[in-house]
Parts: structure tokens; C-alpha cells; sequence
């Protein structure tokens, strides 16, 4: 009786995760909804207001970065089901270095921008735009990369395997989130760059 008690527990307890996690990726989703309204409003002002230059290459080589992380963290996953561990952690560790790799790319990004005159605080707010979007998306990718490494972590540390396979959705889930969510920035400012 002990066990099931524990075991009903333990569903209660990953249901509100799971609850949680959608709460918050409707916020998230909420408030870019709200900077993209905001956006468009600000530029409808006048001519002047729009972005008034290119996005940098780099935005596109994040998106490949992106793209490719959701495919092996979708592996990982997978191999998780699967219980292939040693594929599951290096398949963890290569979203991670993507992940990584995606931040590294958007800072890069910010740099071009900078050397050609376009920074946070200026006249022009829908250059700011470029800065308030991915910036926030930033912050969202450090969480995510932490959520990551917590799941690694845990295989690395043999937790069972139904918080193994918990613990990978979730990740997983928030994960393709933020590439759905960075899709969805990155278009809406190529449709808005000039």
C-alpha cells in the first residue's frame, strides 16, 4: 500500500511539472505576443521607425544550430525510451554544445549590429526590438540549457528510469519550445528588416 501511495505521489508530483511547464511556456509565448503588437504598433508610427537595416548571417547559422539541436535532443529522448544511456547522454551533450553554440552565435550577432551602428539604447526603438527579442530568448536558452544539463546529470547519476524518461520529456519539451519560439522571432524580424 506504501508503494502505491508513493507511486500516486510521485504521478501527482509530475503532472503539476508538467502543468507548470505549460503555464509557463504560455507566458513566455504571452509576452512575445505582446513585443511583437508592440513591435508592429511602434512602426506603424511613420516611415522612419522601422528596423532600417539587414539581419546579420548569423541569425540564419543560430537557426541551422537550433534546428539541429531539437533533431539530437529528439534522439535523446528517444534513446532514453529506449534505454540506450550511452546514446542518451552523448546525444544530451551534443544539445547542449548546440545550445551553446546558438548562444555564442546571437552574441556574435549582437556584435555585427553594434559595429554597424545599431545598439540597444537609440533613437530608432525598432532596432531596440532586435535586442529585446533576442535578449529574451537568451535568457530562455540559459534556462533551457540548465534544464539539460540537470537531465544529463541525472543519467549520469543512474536515477531511475521513469524520472529518466520524466525528467528527458520535460526537457525535451521545453527545448523544442524554444526553437518553435526562435523560428517564430527570427521570421517575424526578416519580415520586418527594412
Amino acid at each position: 500500500m506504501a508503494q502505491y501511495t508513493q507511486d500516486k505521489e510521485q504521478l501527482t508530483q509530475q503532472k503539476a511539472k508538467r502543468f507548470n511547464l505549460w503555464l509557463g511556456m504560455i507566458g513566455m509565448f504571452m509576452v512575445f505576443a505582446a513585443l511583437s503588437s508592440g513591435f508592429i504598433v511602434y512602426t506603424q508610427g511613420g516611415i522612419d521607425k522601422g528596423i532600417k537595416t539587414i539581419l546579420p548571417d548569423a541569425f540564419i547559422y543560430s537557426t541551422a544550430l537550433i534546428v539541429v539541436s531539437s533533431i539530437t535532443m529528439y534522439l535523446a529522448q528517444k534513446a532514453a525510451k529506449e534505454m540506450a544511456f550511452g546514446r542518451q547522454k552523448g546525444l544530451l551533450a551534443a544539445t547542449i554544445a548546440l545550445g551553446i553554440g546558438f548562444f555564442m552565435m546571437q552574441v556574435h550577432a549582437w556584435g555585427i549590429l553594434a559595429d554597424r551602428g545599431i545598439v540597444f539604447v537609440n533613437s530608432n526603438a525598432s532596432q531596440s526590438f532586435i535586442y529585446i527579442f533576442t535578449g529574451m530568448h537568451l535568457a530562455h536558452i540559459v534556462a533551457g540549457i540548465l534544464v539539460l544539463v540537470r537531465a544529463l546529470i541525472g543519467r549520469i547519476r543512474n536515477i531511475p528510469q521513469v524520472s529518466n524518461v520524466f525528467r528527458m520529456g520535460l526537457a525535451s519539451l521545453f527545448w523544442h519550445f524554444l526553437g518553435i519560439l526562435w523560428i517564430y522571432i527570427y521570421v517575424f524580424l526578416l519580415l520586418n528588416q527594412n
